[in-house]
């Protein structure tokens, strides 16, 4: 009893690290979902398949989000389970800005019955400080406009072509219709 006394601080300076040291991992899997950094999440994405869900509203979502990603804000999400049933058993990954709306969402999800759902620790912010790629709506309507534009070419193209090839036929017909009066 008179070590613990004469002890006190260097006690609570062990217990203190030791609870630090395992925080991390008592924070990894906090309310049952896992928390995945960044590059575990594209690892999950390349190799589960995973179906991305952000949640956060539609200005951030416009601003930049992960490509393929399906958006519910987080405040239609519990209206909105019915269009995610198709995913129920599959790999989910859900994401907001900073990771406390996904979190939130996921609790939504696990008391729906999902079963494979994941949080992206630090959100889109952590995301893109690991210098991972994000789809903005202009570089959308910008992709867009390109295959639109390479479509508008490849009919211009063809009907061109079809021109062409009218004329051709037109050509060789007064031909063969010359020979035949001669």
């Amino acid at each position: 009893m008179e070590f613990i006394k004469s002890n006190i601080w260097l006690i609570g300076l062990a217990l203190g690290s030791g609870f630090m040291l395992l925080l991390p991992t008592l924070k990894k899997s906090a309310g049952g979902v896992p928390n995945l950094s960044p590059a575990e999440s594209v690892t999950l994405i390349n190799r589960s398949n995973a179906f991305v869900l952000d949640v956060r509203d539609a200005a951030e979502f416009a601003n930049g989000h992960i490509a393929d990603a399906t958006h519910i804000p987080l405040a239609a999400l519990a209206a909105r389970l019915g269009e995610l049933k198709k995913q129920q058993n599959k790999t989910i990954l859900v994401n907001c800005q900073r990771g406390m709306r996904s979190a939130k969402a996921c609790d939504i999800l696990r008391s729906a019955e999902f079963t494979q759902v994941h949080n992206l620790q630090g959100g889109l912010t952590a995301w893109v400080e690991a210098k991972l790629p994000v789809v903005t709506q202009t570089t959308a309507n910008k992709s867009t406009e390109k295959s639109a534009a390479s479509k508008s070419k490849a009919i211009k193209k063809t009907a061109k072509a079809t021109v062409i090839d009218a004329e051709i036929v037109e050509a060789t017909l007064k031909k063969s219709v010359e020979k035949e009066v001669i």
